[in-house]
């Protein structure tokens, strides 16, 4: 087939989804194009040694990557950016991906103007969504994001829903969301994310690794990842410093709650909680084998019970059992592969629970539990499960609209 790929963010970004897709896509055959912008995430700032212009294509065998200019201010205007991105698509969409069999989308907010109108420049070509992220208007509102866009986009959202032959979900919760935006139930199906496994796999900790993680016999349970809003670590603070020196809480990253975090361990007085800088991807394995558990964590808010953070695949994949504090679908992926421990999200009284029986457990018993989580990643959520959806729906819709065109 002769396939299309549109993705607002693509490798040299942190956009492995699209981008290892479009490469086992083309390892299998077919002819992929895709159509994205120029590396400038999370900055907002086009990357050092690349210069936005409109003839810049780049091919390896089976696969163009065609990149287009839009807004890079870096002064979060982020809607600018999006406007800007469409508007490149609608000048070189139709002649670039004009004769392809199947048009996939890697479908974000930031992509969907962009979306719309290379459907509409395309006609009926067969199309299929990978939906990452259901953006609810009302959170639109919340957050104060270009306010006076947000019914547009909404009704953007809606149509595109709407006149997709198939959209992939990567969350089970989003089936409904999608549906209650105008997708057709049976042209929706799950197809969750992958990690990089060439990265993401079982190993042995090194002696640094354990230095850095460790410091004695104790159960440690790590957090790897961004310190922000969404995780809500300030429950897991509380309930590490509720355990004294039962078990070690260490946090590998940084992000916009750092201060905030450390100020309240420090305010507890929780000398269990460690903090280690943010790490390369190559070292968070040996990192994962080193602690005893991973933490997942995501706040109590609608639009994230919808959502399996990547961390849990990786840490699957890794064979690290996990400790979720969640709620929806990231907990219940948790429980289905027999995985880990789970509580309620913000709840440190009940994630304390998890933290006293997760140190209580045998090392054989975590060991097992690690086996059945990499046993799960492989079945469900691995590169070859996710490409094989993809492949299947692309050859589905293809399929559909040949029938209809005879």
């Amino acid at each position: 087939m002769k396939i299309g790929i549109l993705s607002y963010h693509f490798p040299p970004e942190p956009a492995f989804i699209p981008g290892s897709l479009a490469e086992e896509l083309a390892a299998r055959g077919h002819e992929v194009r895709v159509l994205t912008g120029f590396p400038d995430y999370p900055g907002g700032h086009v990357y050092p040694g690349w210069r936005q212009r409109w003839r810049h294509q780049t091919h390896s065998e089976r696969l163009t990557v065609r990149r287009v200019p839009r807004y890079a201010g870096g002064d979060g205007s982020r809607m600018a950016s999006w406007l800007s991105f469409a508007g490149s698509v609608a000048l070189t969409g139709r002649r670039y991906l004009g004769d392809v069999d199947a048009l996939y989308v890697f479908q974000l907010p930031a992509v969907t103007f962009a979306a719309a109108g290379l459907l509409r420049l395309l006609g009926r070509v067969p199309t299929v969504l990978h939906v990452q992220d259901v953006w609810p208007e009302e959170n639109q509102a919340r957050t104060g994001e270009a306010h006076r866009f947000s019914g547009r986009l909404g009704a953007t959202l809606r149509r595109i829903y709407q006149e997709a032959d198939g959209i992939a979900v990567s969350a089970p919760s989003m089936r409904d969301l999608v549906a209650s935006g105008g997708a057709e139930q049976d042209r929706v199906q799950v197809v969750l994310n992958w990690t990089d496994e060439r990265i993401f796999r079982p190993t042995e900790p090194s002696r640094a690794a354990r230095r850095l993680i460790r410091r004695d016999n104790r159960c440690v349970v790590m957090h790897a990842g961004t310190i922000g809003v969404r995780q809500g670590l300030e429950t897991a603070v509380r309930a590490a410093a509720a355990l004294g020196d039962r078990m070690d809480l260490v946090l590998v990253g940084s992000g916009a709650e750092e201060r905030r975090v450390r100020g309240l361990a420090a305010e507890l007085r929780a000398d269990n909680v460690r903090f280690v800088e943010r790490r390369s991807p190559l070292d968070m394995p040996e990192l994962y084998s080193a602690a005893d558990y991973q933490l997942v964590m995501l706040r109590d808010l609608p639009e994230l019970r919808g959502m399996v953070p990547g961390k849990l695949q990786a840490a699957l994949s890794c064979a690290s059992p996990v400790v979720a504090s969640a709620g929806g679908d990231t907990v219940a992926v948790v429980e289905r592969a027999r995985a880990g421990l789970s509580c309620p999200p913000e709840d440190w009284a009940a994630l304390a629970d998890r933290f006293w029986l997760a140190a209580a457990i045998p090392p054989p018993a975590r060991s097992e539990m690690g086996r059945r989580g990499r046993d799960a990643y492989l079945r469900e959520m691995s590169l070859r499960a996710g490409v094989d959806r993809i492949e299947q729906m692309l050859q589905d819709v293809t399929s559909r609209s040949g029938r209809r065109r005879r």
